[in-house]
Formats: structure tokens, C-alpha cells, sequence
């Protein structure tokens, strides 16, 4: 059985406080896994036993107030429930009892439209959790930001253009939505820099092959407002491809890529997620072995091993509710477990049963690699990374 964190009063969150920029980014890892960092974890694991995950994604809600076009939400539809901030703080208190050592509010809705969302973030940090948050950023305002930024190691905006007419084909929202998130993402920055915050701000841009016209002018657009970095990644399908993304139109676009990475300087950087851009829907492993370690949660409170398993389609492999049940019986449950291990054992094969390179990807990369004798699992080298507790 899993052993309760006996150094709960001890933990921090890994928000890195005071420093510059350039310092901050040193040791950003956006397109690859931390878990190598986490070996108590990995360790207990592989003696078989009931391990808390490392890192939480989830949502607070389904609900979105923009369309995006690339949005792999629309194929995770679920029976709704509304995760209040009761809910939300019993479920935080559970995983501080068990070790859980981050969460991520991003998943399959836009968080901060939840009531829940203010009181969740401080909750969480005040227990020791390390907080983050991705969003569309437009219910914000400089009031909202100045509450939230000091207790969140990263907040991330989806911000998958850089002109405002496209900004609004492309994200499904009035042109309007461009400006005033525009000047969202300038007070985050000036926020940061006045206030001497740790916390780590980012733009995402969701690449389709067919918005290659808005790589450079979100990387553009990124150097003038200066977060930390902006990340360009390729866009998930499922395994019907509903979203229509053809992979194979990915490699016409490596030149602007490079273009784009060319405008990175000392205290802003933009990074291209190559290892998924490049590999396109094709795993090298068969077994998944992530979720136990990198766990999402739907906005409707519902526990699935991974976001490509929230449609009700594949409900033998939901685990329970946090609305209705408490997460800590949730997690050292029979049925968790049982879903758990059936991912991980020769009944499912990742390559024809999944949808393309999902968030655990990296993480099973590494996995596969431990488990057929090709890795040591050792701490990596060197100094460790930025947002250690989001694998």
C-alpha cells in the first residue's frame, strides 16, 4: 500500500522565488519528462505498490467561454458534475495526505470560470502542492493577477496565433478577445517584474498545419510582450482522427519553425515541441505506463487514466468521481488499479487503441525504456529543472 507523506508540514512548492529571467529559463524542460527526478516514485512502482501520482492535470469545469477549432475537449464529453470549492478542498487535502506534488489546472475546460479556481490555487500552494494553471487568460484582469500569480510556479496561455484577426478564427472568440488578452499577458509580465515573482510565464501555441501562416507572427508577437517562452506543439487527434489533422503536413513547416526559434534571446525563449512534432501519431511502445505517475481529471470531477479516455464511450475505464467520492478511495481503490494495470499489460496496445501522442507520452517513453532493460533509472546530471513536480 501507498505510505502517507510523513514530512507534509516540511513540503514547498517548487516556485523558484526571486531571479532573472535568463536564470528561470536555464533549465525549462517543455518537450521532454522530468519523472527521472521522481525515482522514490518510480521505485515504489515497480515493488507493485499503490503510488500516489506525481502530477495532477485536470479542469474545474467543462465549460469554455471560446471555440477553439483545434480543441480536443469537444471529443471528451462526460456526464456533468459541478466541482465546487468544497469539493475542490477535500479533494486538495487528500492529496497532500498522499503525496501528490503537483496540479495543473488545464485539461478538458477553461478553469477559471470556476467559483473553485481563486480558492483552489491558494489552497493548494498553502499545502504544499506545487500550482499551475493554463488557460485562455480572457476573464482576467490586472486585480485577478496580482491575487493569483504569487501562489502558481507556471500560469500558461493558449494563444495559438499572433495577429488578431486570426486569433479570432482560430480560438473561436470575438477579435476583441485578442486585444484584452493581449494586455493580460503585459500585466503578468510587468506583475512579475515589479512584484520579484518565481512564477514562470508562457504562451502555447496548438499548431494545425494549416495556421502555419501565425508561427512567426506568434513568435513575433511573444519577443514584444516578453513572458519566459513560447511553446509551439503539434495538436492532438484521437484515434478516428476527428479533428482531421494530417501529420504528414507537419514537415513542411520545420523551416518556419527554425524561423521561429531563431527569435529567442537571453530572457525569452521559443521552443518547439520537435520530439512530437516530428514523431506525429506514432509511439515506439505498446504498453502505457504513464497515468499512474501523470494523472488527468476531468472537469465534471471524473477520474480516467488518461484525457483521450474521458468520453463516455470508454467508460470501463473511468475509476470514480471526485464530486461523489473521496479521491484518497478513488486512488488505493481495487477498480483504479485494476484499469491501471490492464493499460500497462498486454491487452492494450497503445499504437492502435490510443488517439496521437497523448500527455503521458514522454513520461511512457521513459517507462518503456526502464521496463525492457534499455534505461538506468539514475537521477539525470546537472542542476535540477524548473517545475520539478510537473513531470
Amino acid at each position: 500500500m501507498i505510505s502517507l507523506d510523513a514530512n507534509l508540514s516540511n513540503r514547498k512548492p517548487d516556485n523558484p522565488g526571486q531571479g532573472v529571467a535568463s536564470e528561470l529559463n536555464e533549465r525549462l524542460i517543455l518537450d521532454g519528462t522530468k519523472i527521472g527526478w521522481h525515482l522514490d516514485r518510480v521505485r515504489a512502482w515497480e515493488r507493485g505498490e499503490r503510488i500516489a501520482p506525481i502530477t495532477i492535470d485536470m479542469a474545474l469545469t467543462r465549460a469554455c467561454n471560446y471555440a477553439c477549432g483545434f480543441c480536443y475537449a469537444t471529443l471528451q464529453e462526460n456526464d456533468r458534475e459541478t466541482i465546487t470549492t468544497d469539493v475542490a478542498y477535500r479533494f486538495l487535502d487528500d492529496c497532500a495526505e498522499l503525496g501528490v506534488r503537483g496540479i495543473s489546472l488545464v485539461s478538458d475546460g477553461e478553469s477559471t470560470l470556476s467559483p473553485a479556481y481563486m480558492p483552489m490555487i491558494k489552497r493548494g500552494a498553502e499545502l504544499g502542492i506545487s500550482m499551475a494553471s493554463g488557460t485562455n487568460a480572457f476573464i482576467f484582469n490586472r486585480r485577478k493577477l496580482e491575487e493569483v500569480l504569487p501562489y502558481l510556479t507556471y500560469l500558461r496561455v493558449n494563444f495559438s496565433a499572433g495577429t488578431r484577426d486570426r486569433y479570432a478564427q482560430i480560438m473561436g472568440c470575438k477579435p476583441e478577445a485578442f486585444d484584452r488578452v493581449v494586455q493580460n499577458v503585459r500585466d503578468m509580465v510587468d506583475i512579475k517584474r515589479t512584484q520579484g515573482l518565481g512564477v514562470t510565464i508562457g504562451l502555447q501555441m496548438v499548431l494545425m498545419p494549416q495556421d502555419a501562416d501565425q508561427i512567426l507572427p506568434f513568435a513575433e508577437l511573444g519577443r514584444e510582450l516578453r513572458p519566459d517562452y513560447a511553446v509551439i506543439k503539434h495538436c492532438s487527434d484521437d484515434e478516428d482522427g476527428s479533428l482531421g489533422v494530417d501529420y504528414s503536413k507537419y514537415a513542411d513547416l520545420f523551416d518556419l519553425l527554425r524561423q521561429a526559434e531563431a527569435l529567442s534571446d537571453e530572457q525569452y525563449q521559443v521552443v518547439v515541441k520537435w520530439s512530437k512534432i516530428e514523431q506525429g501519431n506514432k509511439r515506439s511502445y505498446q504498453r502505457c505506463y504513464g497515468p499512474p505517475f501523470m494523472l488527468q481529471i476531468s472537469g465534471s470531477g471524473l477520474i480516467a487514466p488518461c484525457g483521450m479516455l474521458f468520453n463516455e464511450r470508454y467508460k470501463r475505464f473511468h475509476a470514480g468521481n471526485i464530486v461523489e467520492e473521496r479521491f484518497r478511495d478513488i486512488i488505493l481503490g481495487d477498480r483504479y488499479w485494476e484499469i491501471v494495470n490492464q493499460l500497462a499489460s498486454p491487452e492494450f496496445n497503445a499504437q492502435t487503441m490510443c488517439g496521437s501522442l497523448c500527455l503521458q507520452h514522454k513520461v511512457n517513453e521513459y517507462l518503456d525504456e526502464y521496463k525492457k532493460g534499455r534505461l538506468v533509472p539514475e537521477v539525470p546530471a546537472g542542476s535540477t529543472p524548473q517545475h520539478i513536480n510537473f513531470i
